[in-house]
């Protein structure tokens, strides 16, 4: 087998470090630029890209720390066939001779693709067209259906095709910002950074939240609307009867440009301010300031993500936020426009090859005259008819045997959709499945009959699309690792092995990039949004030296073209659909067996199910474990304390999460985040829990209202281990695994008190070893370490009664420079020795500045401010997620001080 690698002495598959490398972070849809480069160590640094045009130079905590993501210890490095160690010819002859042998018995509706907006437009691109344009079938679906396929709808009733019309700097020009459905300081730092400078620049700008939770973006909000969870487009859609009552329309825009308004107005559905206030629990005079605002507000821009996208009814909710856009003309223009924003790097990548179920590619649906068009294009040998299986009917599908092989590419499945307990079982049952990925074992992985080694950021090279159109260049700066190869070649040698060879001899990825954009011009005469087809002809070099570039292109000696700036928009008479939107009940209402409403979403540090965050310690410091987060009322309530387990359950599935009690969180609902998986917890996938119930539209799920009950898990004791190695086996029903600086850390607790912790420490460890001991019998305490030759190999504390649970100094003991009688005094009085300072829990990831660290310098300095605290310990000053708590800290202290 040859690897096809080069063309004209170029390397597209992974190339030695040398010098300084610009590409893109592969983490949120922001898409920021990074430049990468070694140190004399051989170490790789991070720095933002102060030219690409999303970040400007900014990085939030996790593409800071990229560099330290990038060891092989946890990666997939070669085939494995049937558990056993595989060269490549066999893995890919075995999955081309099984889904053909499929097909040929079954079908095409009985093989699948599951991908990822994680891969990259070239992969996507050669994913979609061997399912649809050669195997026949549109069952290749995307992990993007749990992220932003309720915009796409919803653009696509509105807009005619799916266009998202803003650009980042209009959430700079507005003067007034909305955001719903996003805590947009988290789940994107660098655009809540830009909001904030702005913000500054122009202190008349206003920042309304729409959001149940009071999160970390609400620190720059001049009004925050704490709406009851659901409640979305009755909020919207009585900002809208509010305009109309008001006369605050842009009726030229309307008769020109839209229609459907008069049927909207018709259907009555838009509420009064009263019924708004009922509905949505909130004060009338809030509600009618934020109207207020908006009617005199002409740039406005709403922003909405997740908390908007991922409902039964999500799509509805999205045309009751563009309804309001149209209403006033506020669209296509600088500082007004609704704007998706998108969680994934490349779930706009997706989009424009046709990455989901119910498209085709470039924009394309399943018209007749588009299946024609692309048909011919690819000169398909069997080409798809009808749209495929959305991700959850999809896995529906394989659980009940119409889908008998199966592909996951660079996704977790088992962790991220809803009823993931279900997933579990329809991977089991189905009689083949393949696994791409970069790392060697997920709760996914373990189903594979086939895995294939991918390559991962720093090793593969292609092109991503952000949220705001914005293409960038993801380019290689590592050689590929063990037999790790780019997704779109394993594609490609498994298409040619079942008879495609024709359609999938690319040389490299610089020619799937050319048909890419030729299929984008291909008979479209502005009939659709998509066309970056000036680029067709692009050289390898020219594509290896790709600068960022936003669709669509603008004409020559522009510097931008806007999407319906001219009013023109992409349905049959070129005018936007009015959507009239009925607002309605979650699917699964609240009842007495199941009385909370709970909601998912990310955290400051982590990302998706943790594989490249959770391997440094910066980004585990600051939420450690997982955890739920619930209302001091509620916690009383129902028998919870703050720091105790507890048991988080429904008729699904049953977690055990740390209680984080916290008044930002509305009573009657919690919050558990998204990330934790069987590798870093016991019982801790919250997608278990929430269930398979989706918009009629999108098929997109409802991860933000799943009911739920909570109650106190029986604890008798807790502690942790901190150890060199990885363990298999740990004692109690409990376990989160933390990655500590120098050690790993697993916070351990159980039901029932072992016996003999002497007992406990040999089954955990194997016998042998020098370990010295010491049983605190009145407060039932222990505590255990593992030396050799003067090091500490492992210690195991198990916290006596009303003792704190301190580690941070403990695993310095771990470090290069510790050992000596000092530590090994401390290692058994619990103690850190004088010279060690406990910094304490984590509250600036980006410097890895301590919550003790804060308070002392507050206390001695006498800081008063954020900017203080950020001159002295650097807190704060590079992505300032960690702002709001500063601030908090800081209140406290004060508060403390005058009391």
């Amino acid at each position: 087998m040859t690897d096809k690698f080069t063309s004209d002495g170029t390397v597209f598959g992974g190339i030695p470090v040398n010098g300084e490398t610009r590409t893109t972070c592969p983490y949120c849809g922001v898409g920021c630029g990074v430049v990468v480069s070694p140190d004399a160590d051989g170490n790789i640094k991070v720095r933002g890209d102060k030219a690409h045009p999303a970040n400007f130079g900014r990085l939030c905590s996790k593409g800071t720390s990229l560099g330290e993501t990038l060891a092989l210890d946890d990666r997939l490095l070669h085939c494995v066939v049937d558990g056993q160690q595989s060269g490549w010819d066999t893995a890919l002859e075995r999955v081309a001779t099984v889904f053909s042998e499929t097909i040929a018995r079954h079908g095409p509706d009985s093989v699948a693709l599951y991908v990822s907006g994680q891969i990259l437009t070239e992969d996507y691109y050669v994913a979609n067209k061997l399912m649809k344009g050669f195997i026949g079938s549109a069952n290749i679906d995307t992990n993007s259906r749990l992220c932003m396929s309720t915009a796409v709808a919803g653009h696509k009733r509105a807009f005619g095709t799916d266009t998202v019309p803003a650009c980042y700097e209009d959430l700079e020009q507005a003067d007034l910002l909305i955001i719903t459905g996003s805590n947009l300081a988290w789940a994107h730092p660098v655009l809540f950074q830009r909001v904030m400078a702005a913000k500054k620049a122009r202190p008349s700008m206003r920042v309304v939240l729409i959001d149940p939770r009071r999160t970390a973006s609400a620190d720059i909000a001049d009004l925050h609307l704490a709406v009851a969870p659901g409640s979305d487009a009755v909020l919207f859609n009585g900002l809208l009867g509010w305009l109309i009552e008001h006369d605050c329309l842009d009726k030229r825009f309307i008769a020109d440009h839209t229609s459907g308004f008069d049927a909207l107005c018709a259907a009555q559905v838009l509420p009064s301010l009263g019924e708004v206030a009922q509905a949505c629990h909130l004060p009338e005079d809030d509600i009618r300031r934020f109207f207020d605002w908006v009617a005199q507000t002409e740039k406005t821009v709403t922003a909405f993500s997740q908390g908007i996208n991922q409902s039964s009814s999500g799509v509805d909710k999205v045309n009751s936020i563009i309804n309001v856009h149209l209403a006033t003309g506020r669209i296509g223009k600088p500082g007004a426009s609704p704007f998706s924003i998108t969680g994934q790097p490349n779930a706009m990548g997706g989009r424009e090859v046709g990455g989901l179920a119910n498209q085709l590619a470039a924009h394309m649906d399943f018209s007749p005259g588009a299946i024609d068009r692309v048909g011919r294009f690819w000169q398909a040998r069997a080409m798809a008819t009808k749209p495929g299986l959305k991700a959850v009917e999809l896995f529906d599908a394989v659980r009940d045997g119409r889908i008998k092989a199966l592909w996951i590419m660079s996704t977790n499945p088992v962790v991220s959709l809803p009823e993931a307990d279900k997933v579990r079982e329809a991977l089991n049952a189905c009689p083949f499945v393949v696994v791409s990925d970069c790392i060697a074992e997920t709760d996914t992985s373990v189903f594979a009959d086939v895995l294939l080694p991918a390559a991962t950021w720093g090793e593969k090279d292609g092109t991503v699309t952000n949220s705001e159109r914005c293409v960038s260049h993801q380019k290689a700066f590592l050689p590929l690792p063990g037999e790790a190869r780019p997704d779109w070649w394993q594609l490609c040698e498994v298409a040619r092995r079942m008879g495609f060879e024709a359609g999938f001899d690319y040389r490299n990825q610089a020619d799937i990039f050319r048909e890419h954009a030729r299929l984008s011009g291909f008979e479209n005469k502005d009939s659709r949004d998509f066309d970056i087809s000036a680029l067709q002809a692009v050289s390898d070099a020219h594509y290896q030296a790709l600068e960022p570039f936003q669709w669509p292109l603008p004409e020559r000696g522009q510097s931008r073209k806007r999407f319906f700036a001219d009013g023109q928009f992409y349905t049959p008479d070129r005018r936007a659909r009015f959507v009239p939107v009925a607002p309605r009940q979650p699917a699964r209402p609240v009842s007495p067996a199941y009385p909370l409403i709970c909601n998912t979403g990310r955290i400051r540090d982590q990302w998706h199910t943790m594989t490249r965050t959770a391997k440094t310690s910066r980004l585990m410091g600051h939420m450690p474990e997982p955890y739920v987060e619930i209302h001091p009322q509620d916690a009383v309530h129902y028998g919870l304390s703050d720091g105790a387990l507890a048991e988080v359950y429904n008729q699904n599935a049953s977690l055990t999460l740390r209680v984080k009690t916290d008044a930002s969180q509305q009573p009657g609902s919690v919050f558990v985040p998204m990330h934790w998986t069987a590798q870093y917890a016991s019982a801790a996938r919250v997608d278990s829990l929430v269930n398979a119930v989706v918009d009629p539209l999108s098929g997109q799920p409802e991860s933000k209202h799943t009911p739920v009950a909570v109650r106190p898990w029986p604890m008798r004791w807790q502690g942790f281990i901190l150890t060199r190695r990885a363990l298999p086996r740990l004692p109690g029903d409990y376990w989160a695994l933390v990655r500590e600086s120098h050690s790993l850390r697993y916070v351990i607790a159980g039901q029932d008190e072992p016996a003999s912790w002497s007992a406990v420490v040999s089954e955990c460890f194997g016998a042998g070893g020098n370990w010295i001991e010491l049983e605190d019998t009145h407060r039932r305490g222990y505590r255990a370490a593992q030396l050799k030759d003067g090091r500490v190999q492992a210690v195991l504390v198990v916290a006596g009664e009303g003792e704190p649970l301190l580690h941070s100094w403990l695993n310095q003991q771990f470090g290069p420079d510790a050992g000596g009688e000092d530590g090994r005094r401390s290692l058994l009085s619990g103690r850190p020795a004088s010279a060690v300072k406990d910094a304490g829990r984590q509250v600036c990831a980006c410097f890895n500045v301590g919550i003790n660290t804060i308070v002392e310098a507050i206390e001695e300095q006498q800081l008063s401010s954020v900017e203080a605290i950020g001159e002295l310990l650097r807190a704060g000053t590079n992505c300032g997620s960690c702002k709001p708590e500063l601030a908090a800290i800081l209140q406290q202290r004060c508060a403390a001080a005058s009391a």
